[in-house]
């Protein structure tokens, strides 16, 4: 059996999500031109989070959308089963605003790779940041993020679990084993 143990739990969550919209806003200078979109699927739960804490801040409800890059994912051809498409909504057009892509864990950073060129389709945005609540390591790509929840170092053999409430019924951060088989 895997061991795992909780290395964030909600309180913890929210005041790291509570600290990167602050890091949002005062690197792009408020909220002016910004654009939240989440990565599928708990990246859209922390980009409306984040989002309702800029409001919070800055008074002004930043536009929130769902980018789903399954499709433009370089795996998409090494397996048997078609992945399943999640999300796609992308709230106006993004031709010259400031683009915050939001995720849960950045990793190899394909997810992230995928995701840029799935909204290459949607306009050429003034400039693309990433946010992630996990950085673990293990890049695999020349992809780093702009703004960290928390650097968590891993080794191969270990993965990093987000629950969140809206879709694990629970905030915490997990690092356990991976499982064999």
């Amino acid at each position: 059996m895997a061991r795992a143990r909780i290395i964030m739990d909600g309180r913890d969550i929210e005041r790291t999500l509570t600290r990167l919209s602050h890091e949002i806003l005062e690197r792009n200078k408020g909220a002016e031109d910004l654009v939240l979109l989440g990565i599928a699927t708990r990246g859209r739960f922390l980009a409306m989070r984040i989002r309702d804490k800029i409001k919070e801040i800055e008074g002004i409800e930043v536009p929130f959308g769902v980018i789903d890059p399954t499709l433009y994912r370089d795996d998409i051809g090494r397996t048997t089963t078609q992945p399943p498409l999640k999300e796609m909504e992308i709230p106006l057009p993004i031709d010259d605003k400031k683009v915050i892509l939001v995720d849960d864990v950045l990793y190899t950073g394909r997810t992230v790779r995928a995701a840029m060129d799935a909204l290459m389709d949607f306009g050429r945005p003034k400039l693309i940041q990433l946010a992630v609540l996990i950085d673990r390591g293990h890049r695999e790509l020349p992809i780093r993020p702009d703004f960290v929840g928390k650097n968590i170092p891993t080794s191969l053999s270990e993965e990093v679990r987000v629950h969140l409430k809206e879709c694990d019924g629970v905030d915490e951060v997990v690092l356990k084993e991976r499982d064999e088989g």
